[in-house]
């Protein structure tokens, strides 16, 4: 019976169908705490235990002393004009050794820890992207990172140590015109051929384009699909034109017929990137990453590498820039001020700042959460994706937010102006790196439901091997999986997750129970799909989408609250734990709502769009936070101390009174430490001792009646001023603005010096 069973649905397809290169994605890294979830009773004291790691005291050290000193080097402006990074900052970078944090130092890395890459990555990409690039690539996918782990020994003493001291300055060749998110398709092409003194050599011709540092790099690692008709490895593929499959080999700059050097403009911050162009480029076959045992394993190479790759530069960079604008909007709302009071305190304003504070605050336990599962051996490609996918995209809607609290000084562009150029930014990160609308439609819960599932994919094996044994049982077993989630789905509906248990006691409990039912819920709803729709959730992206966006903000969720045990479960906290964790389960609840509506025809779809949609309404699982949760979220970052720092933690900002948010800072300050007073004057306005109007005008009045004393006044009347120098814009004259026209008759601004004063 299960033979004829196991027959019929390959035959019918109704098990997903797997291909040579999926095969390998599914199969590259591992199950983390996504299992767990996919499992429908997550084991939290399990997932309490797994590591969330502090950096090392010599990685703290390097991000306080060198990489806060290339921060200071850096005039973001200038380099936004100019398109070009300094020599002196480039030669910096490469002296520090901040292209070597993922080289061991037996051949002159840093090798420091994933987290500590990510933190560096965090810090300076957020402060100026263009610089971050240099940093990032070197230490991202690419030479270094595919020698250390494929490597011979000769490759790795040849070319480690001239990547850790810059030397070399990488780039890696995959995407192209018609291979984008689909970096399977790519047609770059290499044929193994032997020269006339008999040596295998490799002809390519390929054109690469969305290249980060490729108008600068002078060694290239590129995909290609390498082909041996002449089968001289002994493992081509006859039937495919000898093709032996992806391969990664190494170009370096001045090879004939190799041509780079052109640039692409990206939007934002104008990183260097560009096109690679080869026709009838010849290198050596011992140029493929591991040598000829390579030949045909770069797919492999890569699926295993972003695995875990994903959960670094990407997210680094865009909760990098979260923690910025959170860092700073929570100061503008204070320091502006409109109508008598600061912005801050006007609900509307304030929605948008607790928002940004608790959203923030759980990116930053997912981020520390997911770097410490890849030091600690884990390569989870799924909760990686989840990673690169949504800490970008709501990274984005944090830059909007702290823009729509900035309002006008946040669209007049100029070096005054903080959060501009992260703004136009952000859809860099939301789209490289497999772009979020695929990355959330098609690889989270495609890869996660059969990866991830305890018995999809042992399902599948069977099929495929026509295993009947292992087909019945693991059938078996998966069928009594789902009678006994949709047994706990019921129990946990009706009990609203008490029934779920909690691994901690106190504020938090709540929340582990909620997740718990929530689990049991997408886990039925998983094998619903699996069963019901099979091979055809490969077109189901809406659907897809809406499963992969309960299984992230289970994730995201998961990170909050991580965060708050490993810090010790501060009291002051809680405002951002409530917030973002009653955030995201609203977001599942809205994703199931979704799932329930939209899930398809036949009973079972009329079934949940009607009744199942209404006991889903009746009995949710979260609502979004109060407005009083708000207003407590905002207040975290609204004044300066030890929580603010805490929160603001390896965030870059300067210091001097020449930049904007120094400006700003240095008025936080001074706006706080005459808070009493001014709270004095508003009283004494209130008893009609001093007339109406904005309290810090009237200090001199106050310190003349003896409401304030005269060192008090002074105070008050230096965080006017400064605040006053904080909110300005800049001002261009009309030279400036439109440039110069030079001799030659093309327009110069570098002949103009910029007005960096701001009038007052």
């Amino acid at each position: 019976m299960f033979s004829l069973l196991m027959k019929w649905m390959k035959a019918n397809k109704i098990l997903p169908q797997i291909s040579d290169t999926e095969r390998l994605a599914l199969e590259a890294g591992s199950i983390w705490i996504d299992g767990e979830l996919f499992s429908g009773n997550p084991d939290f004291k399990k997932v309490l235990a797994e590591n969330y790691n502090r950096l090392p005291a010599e990685e703290q050290a390097f991000i306080d002393g060198p990489v806060e000193e290339l921060c200071r080097m850096i005039d973001r402006f200038e380099i936004g004009r100019t398109k070009r990074v300094p020599d002196e900052v480039l030669t910096f970078i490469k002296r520090s050794g901040m292209m070597s944090f993922l080289i061991p130092k037996e051949y002159g890395g840093k090798q420091f820890s994933i987290l500590g890459i990510s933190t560096i990555m965090a810090k300076i990409s957020a402060y100026n992207a263009t610089v971050g690039t240099l940093v990032v690539i070197p230490n991202s996918l690419g030479a270094a990172e595919l020698l250390k782990h494929y490597g011979t020994d000769k490759q790795k003493r040849d070319y480690l140590p001239k990547l850790a001291s810059g030397e070399y300055v990488p780039c890696f060749g995959l995407t192209e015109p018609t291979a984008g998110s689909d970096a399977a398709s790519i047609t770059a092409d290499g044929l193994l051929f032997k020269d006339g003194d008999g040596a295998l050599k490799i002809r390519m011709n390929f054109r690469k384009r969305y290249i980060t540092l490729a108008p600068i790099a002078n060694l290239v690692t590129l995909a290609c699909r390498l082909r041996d008709p002449q089968n001289l490895l002994g493992k081509a593929d006859p039937a495919a034109d000898g093709e032996v499959g992806i391969t990664c080999v190494m170009i370096h700059e001045g090879t004939p017929g190799f041509t780079h050097g052109d640039h692409h403009d990206p939007i934002g911050d104008p990183f260097y990137n560009g096109p690679l162009i080869g026709k009838d480029v010849v290198v050596p076959a011992t140029n493929i990453i591991g040598e000829l045992g390579g030949a045909g394993q770069g797919w492999r190479m890569l699926m295993e590498q972003l695995a875990g790759g994903r959960m670094v530069s990407l997210p680094a960079g865009a909760i990098g820039a979260a923690k910025v604008v959170a860092a700073v909007t929570g100061p503008y709302s204070i320091v502006r001020q409109q109508f008598g009071i600061p912005i801050g305190r006007m609900e509307g304003v304030e929605d948008k700042v607790g928002k940004i504070a608790a959203l923030t605050y759980m990116l930053e336990g997912a981020r520390v959460f997911g770097c410490s599962a890849v030091d600690g051996g884990h390569q989870p490609p799924v909760v990686s994706a989840v990673m690169k996918a949504y800490s970008t995209e709501i990274s984005q809607q944090i830059i909007i937010d702290g823009m729509d609290v900035f309002s006008g000084a946040g669209v007049m562009q100029g070096p005054n102006n903080i959060l501009g150029m992260s703004y136009k930014s952000a859809p860099v990160g939301v789209t490289v790196e497999g772009a979020n609308i695929l990355t959330r439609t098609l690889m989270i819960f495609g890869q996660g439901a059969t990866r991830c599932h305890p018995y999809a994919l042992k399902v599948v094996n069977a099929v495929e091997q026509d295993d009947a044994k292992a087909f019945r049982n693991n059938l078996l077993g998966w069928i009594g999986h789902f009678i006994l989630n949709i047994g706990r789905a019921t129990v946990r509906y009706f009990t609203r997750g008490l029934s779920a248990g909690s691994p901690v006691s106190g504020p938090t409990a709540s929340y582990y129970r909620r997740l718990g039912w929530a689990a049991t819920r997408f886990a039925v709803l998983t094998d619903l799909a699996m069963f019901t729709i099979g091979g055809k959730l490969k077109v189901r992206g809406k659907l897809t989408g809406r499963y992969a966006d309960a299984l992230a903000w289970q994730i995201l969720a998961i990170g909050s609250l991580r965060r708050w045990e490993a810090d010790g479960r501060k009291t002051e906290d809680l405002p951002l734990v409530h917030y973002s964790v009653q955030y995201a389960l609203s977001r599942i609840q809205e994703a199931f709502v979704g799932i329930y509506a939209n899930f398809g025809g036949g009973l079972l779809g009329f079934w949940l769009r009607t009744v199942g949609l209404l006991f889903l309404r009746l009995n949710p699982i979260a609502a979004l936070p109060s407005d009083r949760l708000s207003h407590q979220a905002a207040l975290t970052i609204q004044s300066l101390g030890a929580q603010y720092d805490r929160l603001t933690e390896n965030v870059f900002m300067p210091a001097d009174d020449s930049h904007a948010a120094g400006r700003l800072l240095k008025a936080f300050k001074l706006i706080g430490n005459s808070a009493a007073a001014v709270a004095k004057i508003h009283a004494a306005q209130k008893q009609h001792s001093l007339p109406r109007g904005v309290p810090e005008t009237f200090a001199q009045d106050a310190a003349n009646q003896g409401i304030i004393t005269a060192e008090e006044a002074a105070g008050v009347r230096k965080a006017l001023a400064a605040r006053l120098e904080a909110i300005e814009v800049d001002v261009f004259t009309p030279e400036q603005y439109f440039g110069v026209i030079s001799q030659e008759g093309g327009v110069s601004y570098s002949e103009v010096p910029l007005k960096r004063a701001v009038n007052a």
